[in-house]
């Protein structure tokens, strides 16, 4: 699937499942100007967007194995960016699909990160998680009902993918998100296992509050100076505020209720 054969840079994959800090890492790793320019490139609804990203034609994308060939090209060298490292994220309801269509190009390989292997060259895999799941799904839910996504470090809009609209809590919506986040956690760390992989294990909790000594820790897995951790600031800036705090706490009163 690569064009110029396997790849003697670096590369690294972000493990992650949403709202767990994976988009304040991503850009702390691409301000460091050594750590490639990692995204979610492997997400089915983002692929049209990022094929007229990359200028790859998408009139017949699906099951196309030259569209395919063309995208992970084009991945590489945007992942890459002006760096030796390659970089990128992946969430778990996205790794099926991936295996799947690098399978078709590196056939018989013996396990998922074979295949990774081969597409993306020796890879450092880090596992991003959130231990507050519970903040995690009250910050997913309200960002899927308000469309506000991410902020600046300046308070400004980042992302927003839909006009604004009141979000509104909901126990039970929130309690099947707390499982579904827990549920697909421990799915990363059966997959790790299965795949003789030992992650770089970084948790939300640890990167919020000392973003730069987790950068510095993943800097040196990479082999660069972790020393140019110091030099970046966080640019993503926290989206919880009192209401999320409430709806935090009234789930965790609700979840510790016993069933009738």
């Amino acid at each position: 699937m690569m064009a110029n054969g396997l790849r003697q840079t670096a590369s690294y994959i972000i493990c992650a499942t949403p709202r767990s800090g994976s988009t304040l890492l991503c850009d702390l790793l691409h301000d460091t100007g050594v750590a490639g320019n990692p995204h979610s490139f492997f997400r089915a609804q983002d692929y049209a967007e990022w094929a007229e990203e990359f200028d790859v034609p998408v009139a017949h994308w699906s099951g196309d194995q030259d569209f395919d060939q063309a995208y992970l090209d084009a991945v590489l060298t945007y992942g890459t960016g002006s760096t030796a490292v390659f970089g990128m994220r992946l969430m778990w309801e996205s790794l099926g699909d991936l295996s799947n269509r690098l399978d078709r190009f590196f056939p018989g390989q013996a396990s998922d990160s074979a295949r990774f292997t081969s597409a993306f060259g020796p890879l450092v895999y880090i596992h991003l998680s959130r231990d507050d799941k519970v903040a995690q799904a009250v910050s997913r839910r309200k960002a899927e009902q308000t469309g506000l996504w991410h902020v600046d470090s300046d308070g400004t809009e980042r992302e927003r993918v839909r006009p604004g609209q009141a979000a509104t809590y909901d126990g039970d919506a929130l309690m099947q998100l707390v499982t579904e986040l827990e549920d697909h956690d421990a799915a990363w760390g059966r997959w790790f296992a299965r795949q003789g992989v030992v992650p770089l294990s970084i948790t939300y909790e640890m990167l919020a509050s000392r973003p730069q000594a987790s950068l510095a820790h993943i800097l040196s897995a990479l082999g660069q100076d972790p020393a140019i951790a110091a030099t970046v600031e966080p640019r993503t800036a926290r989206l919880a505020d009192n209401e999320s705090r409430e709806w935090a706490a009234r789930l965790r009163s609700e979840r510790r209720r016993p069933a009738k």
